[in-house]
């Protein structure tokens, strides 16, 4: 599995989750014709048997954890290091074997990519990251996905957001009868989103291109 630390400055900037979330149980979320999103959880100290991925991924990581990677080719083990709320982009690498190393178990949303990308779509007038930049930050661009991290106090809102990519909305706190860890997948359009609760929202959105 390689890794690209492609969210790291959102460790100093925006910053990344700052909330303590239990563990949960693995599951099937949802599939469709461009993803599969599961969530894994990663239980601590158990060694996982060789596979491998045969697509490009975004991992959003739940908990804080450190895991190490071994690899059925003459390269040498590797330890990784995941803070909760941090995105990752993940591609194929060939045959490997995880293991959670650190104490604690932790979950990982998982977003498989089922098509290449590059979509040419115009960035629209009311983008996201043009009229809410106080509350949308972005985490990483490629050819394949745009992802975004949205922030909201309690019974805040965003001004009207025009959305021209399907997304994967990942929750990292309980938000509108969604749990912390649920996914839930979005098409375009435009609107606001509202915070109603009494608590702060924070979410990951991943548009696929």
């Amino acid at each position: 599995m390689k890794i690209h630390f492609l969210a790291l400055s959102t460790l100093f900037g925006f910053a990344l989750c700052a909330f303590a979330l239990d563990t949960i149980p693995s599951a099937s979320l949802f599939e469709n014709s461009d993803v599969k999103v599961t969530r894994a959880l990663e239980k601590a100290h158990v060694k996982g048997s060789f596979h491998e991925h045969k697509m490009n991924r975004v991992m959003v990581y739940l908990q804080d954890g450190r895991q190490r990677f071994e690899y059925q080719d003459a390269r040498k083990p590797v330890e990784l290091d995941w803070k909760a709320g941090q995105v990752v982009w993940s591609e194929p690498e060939g045959m490997h074997s995880p293991e959670v190393v650190s104490d604690s178990a932790f979950n990982i949303v998982e977003i498989e990519l089922k098509n290449s990308g590059g979509s040419k779509a115009a960035t629209p007038g009311k983008d996201a990251l043009k009229v809410d930049g106080k509350h949308y930050k972005l985490e990483f661009e490629n050819n394949q996905v745009r992802v975004l991290r949205l922030k909201l106090s309690a019974h805040e809102a965003t001004p009207a957001i025009e959305r021209v990519h399907n997304a994967v909305a990942v929750y990292l706190t309980d938000q509108d009868g969604h749990k912390a860890g649920d996914a839930t997948w979005e098409t375009p359009g435009t609107g606001k989103r509202e915070n109603t609760g009494a608590t702060p929202l924070e979410m990951v959105l991943v548009e696929i291109k």
